[in-house]
């Protein structure tokens, strides 16, 4: 369960992870954890913190597709993009997962249910096409089951 965004408490979540070596990670990891994204407000923070710029920190944000801006939904769904689960029907679920959620990759559901990001490679090529679901992986995808699954995640 993550928490609400405060300066102070994302203040104590940098200093506790700035002394690592190469912090940035780390740092963003953490705040991640805490907050179910990185708030923009944090840039300057981490930034003042590590003595780099602000672009420095939203170049490694935005070069990362791990990293959110937004908190996710309940539920968050990563479909693979890779190329072995696009040869393999990725693109169709792809597509069925954006018309049931009604959104596309990035965003979340209108009910606040499940965001769905692209993920590009889970080392499930050999069950392919995969995702996660909340970290637990799914292999051997077809239309149906990912819409029931969909389904299970939006109760």
């Amino acid at each position: 369960m993550t928490e609400p965004w405060t300066k102070d408490r994302g203040l104590e979540v940098i200093r506790a992870h700035q002394h690592i070596e190469a912090a940035t990670l780390p740092i963003l990891h953490a705040l991640q954890d805490a907050f179910g994204c990185v708030p923009e407000e944090a840039i300057p923070l981490i930034a003042d913190a590590l003595n780099i710029s602000r672009a420095e920190v939203h170049g490694v944000i935005s070069f990362y597709h791990e990293f959110r801006s937004k908190p996710p939904g309940r539920h968050v769904l990563k479909l693979c993009r890779a190329e072995a689960c696009q040869a393999m029907g990725g693109d169709i679920l792809a597509t069925a997962a954006e018309a049931k959620l009604s959104v596309h990759f990035g965003e979340t559901s209108p009910d606040g249910a499940v965001t769905l990001e692209p993920v590009y490679c889970l080392g499930l090529c050999a069950c392919a096409p995969s995702a996660l679901l909340d970290g637990k992986p799914l292999g051997r995808l077809d239309r149906e089951r990912l819409e029931r699954i969909i389904e299970g995640a939006a109760r």
